[in-house]
């Protein structure tokens, strides 16, 4: 993709890395039911890996700051982050890292199983090495938020308020602690969530409503995808604006918010302007639900 500036944003990256464990199934099971799975799989997964796998695809700079701890887990996330090219730059020797059972049916949907461990963790030392670094933009999931340690990250995020917050807070976004979001919206970050995520955490029932009370809160542009209708926005300006789906063969789903925010991220970091942005993200977003598991070979993103 063309650079519309010659000085592209700094993108920090702070989260997970994880191993999905992918299974495809015909249906959920119900209780008691036993059904066989027709096949099964294991990747790179987590919210912020997916994030920084396509933002790097773009080729804008980020920092990827992801703990690695122990177990068999661990040993395979660190293999595959070295094989990719990204830096171990926080790792967790006394704790075992987690995993993500990700239960894929016939339609495309899944169900996340989530085993939580060190990849969720947030210490403020392994932000030493960059307190001279400027970045423009961090990205942020819900869940490192969600987790003990999740007050120790709001700290690091209110003490760096130079840098503009893209923050997803996901499916559990309504089970964090009052006092966590408070403080997080209170930052103004840019909202990035699906119509369910967005209707859940405003109390609306459309996502343009739901947008216009998000921003009421936030005070900042507001993202919500929309799956096959697309993505609608709400930019801090006022203008709101809805961009299609691109067409896409659902094989999975798993990794499809991520990569749009991702690739958000990366457009908005190479100078584009927030709606080119978002037919950016459209085409990657139909391009990963496309293939199997959450992100893209280089081979794959260079179709798009």
């Amino acid at each position: 993709m063309v650079k519309r500036t010659q000085t592209p944003k700094k993108i920090l990256i702070i989260g997970s890395t994880c191993v999905d464990i992918i299974i495809n199934i015909d249906h959920l099971p119900k209780t008691e039911e036993d059904i066989h799975p027709f096949s099964q799989s294991m990747a790179l997964g987590g919210c912020a890996y997916n994030a920084a796998s396509i933002i790097r695809l773009f080729g804008a700079p980020h920092t990827f700051i992801s703990p690695v701890g122990t177990g068999v887990y661990g040993d395979y996330v660190k293999k595959e982050l070295k094989r990719k090219g990204f830096p171990l730059l926080a790792e967790v020797p006394d704790r075992e890292n987690g995993c993500c059972y990700c239960l894929v049916e016939k339609s495309g949907e899944r169900t996340f199983m989530s085993l939580h461990g060190a990849e969720y963790t947030f210490s403020r030392k392994w932000m030493e090495p960059f307190e001279q670094e400027k970045f423009d933009m961090v990205y942020i999931c819900g869940l490192e938020i969600e987790e003990p340690t999740g007050n120790e990250l709001l700290k690091y995020l209110e003490s760096h308020k130079e840098q503009q917050i893209f923050y997803a807070p996901g499916p559990r976004g309504i089970l964090i602690e009052k006092e966590k979001t408070d403080r997080m919206l209170a930052l103004r970050p840019i909202l990035h969530v699906n119509e369910a995520e967005a209707c859940a955490l405003s109390g609306c029932s459309s996502a343009k409503e739901a947008a216009k009370a998000l921003f009421q809160r936030t005070g900042n542009t507001v993202i919500i995808t929309l799956g096959k209708d697309g993505a609608c926005c709400l930019e801090q300006g006022g203008s709101f604006c809805q961009v299609p789906a691109c067409p896409a063969q659902v094989i999975d789903t798993v990794g499809a918010g991520d990569s749009h925010i991702g690739s958000v991220m990366a457009c908005v970091s190479l100078g584009y302007n927030m709606r080119e942005a978002l037919y950016a993200a459209s085409r990657v977003s139909a391009a990963v639900v496309s293939v199997k598991g959450a992100s893209l070979s280089e081979e794959e993103f260079a179709k798009i």
